[in-house]
């Protein structure tokens, strides 16, 4: 399966393309751009250890794909990942819609802590547009495009659940 791959996106970056696949003896045959990655996981609980080439990372991740928060080594990242199939489902569901609007969700459940945009306002990629609180963490959530702001589906010291809306753009 192909992934498309972006570690903290942001607006405007390419992908990394990551081939995975499962050999007959259960091994994964992993390339990155086309150089081969030796790779080895095993489940723990709600965490992965994943083996990359002489390194090893315990790995835990929150969220939905495409979007999902992932702490390795005690570092929390962002990354969006979407295989060849999200990416034709996405791109059919586009094209099937009238409005432009776009719903943004929260990649991890948690609470509320600053909304800092309101309905009208005019946002530039990057900007952001509040701040979640999960596991101790804050974490920014930022626009992807310019846009406006047409609505704001939570307030200050709200609890959401994962994947829960946040505003709708457009």
């Amino acid at each position: 399966m192909r992934y498309y791959v972006n570690l903290d996106p942001a607006p405007g970056t390419s992908p990394t393309i990551v081939d995975v696949t499962e050999l007959p003896s259960g091994e994964l045959a992993v390339h990155v751009g086309e150089k081969a990655v030796p790779v080895d996981v095993v489940a723990l609980d709600a965490t992965l250890s994943v083996r990359v080439g002489n390194r090893i990372v315990d790995l835990t991740t929150e969220g939905a794909p495409p979007e999902l928060g992932a702490i390795a080594s005690g570092q929390r990242s962002y990354v969006r990942v979407e295989s060849e199939r999200q990416r034709a489902a996405a791109a059919a569901k586009k094209g099937s819609t009238s409005g432009g609007d776009k719903i943004i969700k929260t990649p991890m459940a948690g609470r509320i802590v600053r909304v800092l945009v309101a309905p009208k306002d005019q946002v530039t990629p990057g900007q952001t547009l509040c701040v979640v609180e999960a596991m101790k963490m804050e974490n920014e959530v930022k626009a992807k495009a310019a846009c406006t702001v047409l609505e704001v589906h939570v307030a200050e010291g709200a609890t959401i659940e994962a994947s829960g809306r946040l505003f709708t753009l457009g």
